[in-house]
């Protein structure tokens, strides 16, 4: 028998779905701006006469602007360098820390998780982890270059190496490890599997959604990270290394006003509605690795946080 819904519950929906509504027109309002303002004539990009189709002739100038733009393609393979070998990274010492963590006979363990859980309540500060950056930097230069200059060394890798701490995400990587049975790990090791085995063998198998899901949250932070980005390679003047984010910022910077820093008499690009477009174009351009991938992962997303989320 269908149950009646009460007159309560029926409002809750009713709010609930209208505020869903327009936080999904809010989310994707934006990539809509950006394809119109890709496709829309310059005249009328650069009047702001946009507002969500595209206005004016339509043009592919700034799509095609960008194709042939081989220093934001080089960017682009930087981005991807970063992304890929950046998450790797991270989660091969996010599930090695994650799962000692977990273990309780791990001598001093509450004390580790303690400073790991700390660090998220108090972080060091913009200054400290400039400077660590800088440290690392130098340090990577001594072993592979014999030099302290950090100019000597391809600094992506110093963003693969020295960006990849999260205590979020080793603590729910840790937390979906305390959640797998001990028997199954007592039944493997009386079959003779070693420490490495059992992590391999039953402890990622039987984590695969929180795994994912950490996985997106690194490889999100990586491909959007700019900050970071541009205080390492941007000081020490490799544009050759530069992310496509990074790319983006100067290019925005010297040919548009979207900055307020826009100079007609040093900017590539002439006409400003033109610079605009190509502006978005690489928007565009930049957000089609995550919208690709992120359906994939996403049917993992709810279930591995709820894993990883909730300790038993």
């Amino acid at each position: 028998m269908k149950r009646k819904t009460e007159v309560s519950e029926l409002i809750f929906k009713i709010v609930a779905y209208f505020f869903l509504i327009i936080f999904a027109i809010l989310c994707v309002y934006p990539l809509l701006f950006a394809l119109s303002s890709m496709f829309s004539g310059f005249d009328a990009v650069r009047d702001n006469e946009i507002v969500l189709w595209p206005t004016g002739k339509l043009q592919i100038e700034a799509a095609k602007y960008v194709l042939s733009n081989a220093s934001f393609w080089v960017s682009y393979s930087n981005t991807l360098f970063v992304t890929f070998i950046g998450t790797i990274w991270c989660l091969i010492y996010s599930i090695l820390g994650a799962y000692a963590l977990s273990k309780k006979r791990l001598m001093g363990r509450h004390g580790f998780n303690f400073f790991l859980v700390f660090t998220m309540w108090f972080a060091a500060g913009v200054v400290p982890q400039f400077l660590n950056y800088q440290a690392t930097g130098r340090v990577m230069a001594t072993i592979f270059a014999g030099s302290t200059n950090m100019g000597d060394i391809d600094l992506k890798w110093l963003i693969v190496l020295a960006m990849g701490m999260n205590a979020t995400n080793i603590v729910l990587l840790r937390n979906s490890f305390e959640g797998v049975p001990s028997e199954i790990e007592e039944a493997a090791r009386i079959d003779g599997a070693t420490e490495l085995q059992i992590l391999m063998k039953v402890y990622i198998p039987m984590s695969r959604a929180t795994i994912a899901t950490v996985a997106l949250f690194f490889g999100i932070s990586r491909w959007n990270g700019y900050f970071w980005a541009y205080k390492v390679t941007g000081a020490a003047g490799q544009s050759y290394s530069w992310p496509v984010q990074v790319y983006m910022r100067d290019f925005i910077q010297i040919n548009t006003s979207l900055t307020g820093e826009y100079n007609a008499d040093t900017a590539e690009i002439a006409h400003l509605g033109q610079a605009t477009s190509i502006a978005y174009a690489m928007v565009v351009f930049a957000m089609i690795p995550i919208l690709v991938i992120y359906p994939f992962i996403q049917k993992y997303f709810a279930k591995g946080v709820n894993m990883g989320g909730v300790k038993e």
